[in-house]
């Protein structure tokens, strides 16, 4: 080493470990809320454009809008209505009850270009090949050791740490946390390549003979191809060829669709962990540094950027002083369980789609039977798998929506909630006849709204879409209480 420094970041600063979509968007949300960030990040100062991910999910869909992203996102790519599962089984994503009924398929690298110009455009201070080495907390603040790219030794002191730094996190290794879990599929493909021949639709899977082949078009004349062969699982640094993904896609489809040109070859191993605790003092974990999932149903990233959004503004809160007692806390106690059951669902997808024994097939056909026959079943696995459907916990005796996510629905005089929420503020949104709670102070962090159809609810609606409290015919004193309650 050539020496150590210490910088002192500006009070009140966050630092956020790690710059793939978790990392971007918590990164944008803080700097929009006036709160300083700093970035640091491992890797030079390059966006891969080869990535794992490539779909995006209504709900992740939403908190895009609700940032003012989601049509430039849906113009990078292409949507589909439907995903199948087990041949037989169809899920119609065209019912979703949201503005965003499908699931786009984009790659990753679009995901962070868009939420990286909007980090950086407002602020976010980037610092590349910057490596964590371990770190320190107290009652006011941690220290985090970095080694920069010159090999300096150097320490950085912020009011709070995320580590968003993926499944090998330096920070979740700093706090000492374990991360359980195990390996569901041992030796997993990628490939990135062109196709002589595509196949009809965007989204192409299928599988036989012990083999898997899933086949996704990025729309630019790229398609990614992942899968795996039971016959030959080998460790992930066993060098892939173009005609090892050609043979195995042939037997898993039929046709190798005139594979050629591959841009990426890599192997890799899909495994199920998660980190027993999201917060350590005034560090916290999100995305891929807090829990993993199998590949199935596309929901890791995802879950990730609903990590983020979930936290970054009880962060804000906190570094304003405005935050409730209790309200970093439950970033883990609501985010804990989404991530756990997503590794369950994805799991049981994936363990069902590889079934070999006996018994596990007629599993498997069961559940696809009872699927299709039954309507409540669909719809609780579109609301799984889509991310709309999780809520948070709530107090005993709260209204029924209270931690519920709030669909998107038209203001009077114009405009819509998630264009409400894009100032990062609470939206107080209160029946059309009820002129007085819409008549309070905006100042102190909260937009106020009326609905534009008849509805007698107010509701408080979180900065990331979930409703902190709703009352039917509440009067003036109950907003204000609430108001107090959730803002300080």
């Amino acid at each position: 080493m050539s020496g150590i420094r210490t910088d002192r970041a500006t009070p009140g600063a966050v630092i956020v470990v790690g710059s793939g979509p978790t990392g971007l968007l918590l990164a944008g949300d803080l700097a929009a809320a006036g709160v300083p960030v700093t970035v640091l990040e491992r890797r030079p100062p390059a966006i891969s454009n080869l990535s794992r991910a490539f779909g995006v999910h209504a709900r992740t869909l939403e908190q895009l809008d609700a940032r003012g992203l989601a049509d430039d996102l849906l113009a990078t790519g292409t949507t589909i209505t439907a995903l199948r599962l087990f041949r037989r089984l169809t899920l119609d994503l065209g019912t979703l009850p949201s503005r965003f009924p499908h699931l786009l398929v984009t790659p990753q690298y679009e995901v962070e270009r868009l939420l990286e110009r909007r980090a950086r455009d407002l602020g976010v201070d980037f610092r590349h090949e910057h490596e964590v080495t371990g770190l320190r907390q107290d009652t006011t603040g941690v220290d985090l050791d970095v080694r920069t790219p010159d090999g300096t030794a150097a320490t950085l002191r912020a009011a709070y740490v995320v580590g968003t730094d993926g499944h090998r996190s330096a920070v979740r290794r700093a706090l000492g946390l374990p991360f359980p879990g195990t390996s569901v599929i041992t030796s997993l493909f990628l490939a990135d390549v062109r196709l002589a021949e595509p196949p009809e639709g965007v989204l192409t899977v299928d599988g036989r003979g012990g083999t898997f082949v899933m086949i996704a078009a990025f729309g630019d004349g790229w398609y990614r191809v992942m899968g795996w062969d039971r016959r030959h699982e080998v460790p992930d640094d066993v060098p892939l060829g173009l005609e090892e993904v050609r043979e195995v896609t042939r037997r898993a489809l039929g046709t190798d669709h005139g594979m050629h040109d591959a841009r990426w070859l890599s192997r890799f191993h899909s495994d199920e962990r998660q980190v027993p605790r999201y917060r350590v003092g005034r560090v916290f974990l999100a995305g891929d540094a807090a829990h993993v999932h199998s590949p199935a149903g596309g929901q890791g990233m995802n879950t990730g950027l609903q990590d983020a959004a979930n936290l970054s503004w009880k962060l804000a809160a906190a570094v304003r002083g405005r935050a409730p007692e209790g309200l970093l806390d439950s970033y883990h106690a609501e985010r804990h369980p989404v991530g756990r059951a997503v590794l369950r669902s994805s799991g049981g997808l994936v363990r069902l789609a590889r079934a070999q024994h006996p018994g596990l097939r007629l599993v498997r056909a069961g559940v696809s039977a009872v699927a299709r026959a039954a309507r409540p079943v669909r719809t609780k696995a579109l609301a799984q798998v889509s991310g709309i459907g999780y809520r948070y916990p709530a107090p005993r005796g709260s209204h029924p929506l209270t931690g519920a996510r709030v669909p998107d629905a038209a203001l009077r005089g114009g405009g819509r909630l998630y264009e409400a929420l894009r100032d990062g503020r609470f939206v107080l949104v209160a029946p059309v006849a009820d002129e007085r709670a819409t008549s309070g102070d905006e100042s102190a962090g909260v937009r106020r709204e009326q609905w534009a159809d008849g509805g007698r609810t107010t509701v408080l609606v979180r900065p990331d879409g979930y409703a902190a409290w709703a009352a039917d015919d509440a009067g003036p004193a109950a907003v204000e209480a609430a108001l107090k309650a959730h803002l300080g």
